[in-house]
């Protein structure tokens, strides 16, 4: 299925964006595919009239059927998306791997499983709610002591713009539109320019199942100065929800205070691992592998600064290294220029003396992936904590080994990041795992596991690596406003 706008029900063909916009749009862009950097399909370019469009529609949505839905509606709502993902499974795993270079294995067993669990759960969260009541005792009324009832309610925020990254791309846009649609609110989304294809698979599913026209839309189109600015600076957006860079997100609120619009951030992350002396060496070393080059490393989540206690520091990294270099499944990149930022960080660490233990540059493999966009997953160590290398984001299959001495040590070194998202400690000791984990300056510490989630925890980011928790009752508190209904009734 070819990328499309969907707006108040309806998919828009490349003709009609041009015929209702004040101003012309460029035509579109390519879609490539990263695995061998081919051309696979075109994708619109919403002007801003369109973006216009979808929000007006989105603003009908809320004064129109869906507005006037109750939370058992939403729910069953909710739980018809999550079926019509399921029965056309293949295709989403398709459209996710094709789109992101990923490995079909992960698509099918991370992504799109992830994507049927957010609306499901979500379903079930909103059929068990319940707000508390509180019985206030008010003395000095007229007659003596009297009563107020305390309860509250809870209206949607309106309309919402949810902004996806290219990473992943369904499992990320779900996870927020799925909350956003069951507290009531009307969505519109824009995808990633990069990874177009589940998101309007997505609109194609919801037109199927019947959601009310306007309550989910879809627009395309780059950042600044296009889609995503229009709609992120939109003042009749309600409230946006964006996962991407932290330089991104910085401009989106400077937008969003022009109209002190709510937003929800999930940004960048500089994660670090620490690996103990006592912790099961094979364990953190395969955990490491996965925390460091899943996906290439284009994880949020991932690990890029890894802290090994002295007397194992030497082994780790051999064994680290030994494992990086026999990979040889990974996927590429999302784009040339995303490579070329890649393999720059590659070499400025090289510049700065750091030494490559495996990888370090971009595979030659004889075939159609030399047109693609990869790079080898690399280990490196020796560079100090002010390099560049260790203090920035790459976002690529990447990590930094340095060892320490002492506890106190580990948990500066973790903390010595302007990133806030996620860490990992290796250990045996419970003791000093739960000494540790409270200490790191994260938004959430997996101790002897990498990227373990569950969906009803609050997950979000500190630092320059977000604002706000999301999951479960948190992003049902996000994309609501609660009302407190104060009734006397005695005295």
């Amino acid at each position: 299925m070819q990328p499309a706008h969907y707006i108040g029900g309806a998919f828009l063909p490349p003709e009609s964006e041009a015929s209702e916009a004040s101003e012309a749009p460029d035509g579109g862009f390519p879609l490539i595919d990263p695995a061998d950097g081919s051309v696979v399909g075109r994708v619109p370019e919403a002007s801003r009239a369109t973006v216009d469009a979808a929000v007006r529609a989105a603003r009908r949505a809320l004064h129109g059927p869906w507005g006037a839905t109750g939370a058992p509606e939403r729910a069953a709502a909710l739980r018809r998306v999550a079926d019509g993902i399921e029965r056309r499974f293949e295709a989403f795993v398709a459209a996710e791997s094709a789109d992101t270079g990923k490995s079909r294995e992960l698509a099918a067993t991370v992504d799109v499983p992830r994507a049927i669990g957010n609306f499901r759960s979500y379903a079930d969260l909103l059929s068990a709610q319940a707000e508390r009541a509180y019985l206030t005792e008010v003395p000095g009324w007229s007659g003596g002591a009297g009563q107020a009832l305390n309860y509250t309610v809870r209206r949607p925020l309106g309309v919402v713009a949810v902004v996806a990254p290219w990473n992943l791309p369904l499992l990320l846009l779900t996870w927020k539109v799925a909350p956003a649609l069951a507290a009531g609110n009307a969505v519109v989304a824009k995808p990633s320019e990069e990874t177009p294809s589940t998101a309007t698979l997505l609109a194609d599913v919801i037109d199927e199942v019947g959601l009310p026209d306007g309550t989910f839309n879809v627009v395309h189109g780059h950042g600044p100065g296009a889609a995503g600015e229009f709609l992120t600076a939109h003042p009749d957006v309600d409230a946006i929800a964006f996962t991407g860079e932290s330089a991104t997100g910085a401009a989106i609120m400077r937008a969003a205070a022009d109209h002190v619009t709510p937003v929800s951030f999930e940004l960048g992350g500089k994660n670090p691992a620490v690996v103990f002396a006592d912790a099961d060496l094979d364990e953190a070393v395969a955990g490491t592998v996965r925390s460091a080059f899943a996906h290439s490393g284009q994880i949020c989540l991932c690990t890029e600064r890894v802290y090994v206690e002295r007397p194992v520091f030497e082994a780790f990294v051999a064994a680290l290294g030994a494992r990086a270099r026999e990979l040889s499944d990974y996927g590429p990149l999302i784009s040339a220029r995303h490579r070329d930022k890649v393999l720059s960080y590659f070499r400025l660490a090289v510049e700065d003396g750091a030494t490559v233990v495996a990888g370090g540059g971009a595979p030659v493999f004889g075939d159609a992936r030399d047109r693609g966009f990869y790079a080898e997953p690399t280990v490196l160590t020796g560079l100090p904590p002010t390099a560049r290398a260790v203090r920035e984001e790459v976002f690529g299959p990447v990590c930094h080994v340095a060892p320490f001495d002492t506890e106190e040590e580990a948990v500066r070194l973790a903390n010595d990041s302007p990133y806030g998202l996620a860490a990992t400690v290796w250990t045996r000791d419970l003791s000093r795992a739960h000494r540790v984990a409270p200490r790191i300056e994260a938004g959430i510490v997996w101790v002897n596991c990498w990227n373990l989630r569950d969906l009803r925890t609050p997950f979000g980011g500190r630092k320059a690596s977000g604002i706000g928790r999301e999951g479960g009752e948190h992003s049902l508190d996000f994309f609501s406003e609660p009302t407190n209904v104060c009734v006397r009734i005695g005295g």
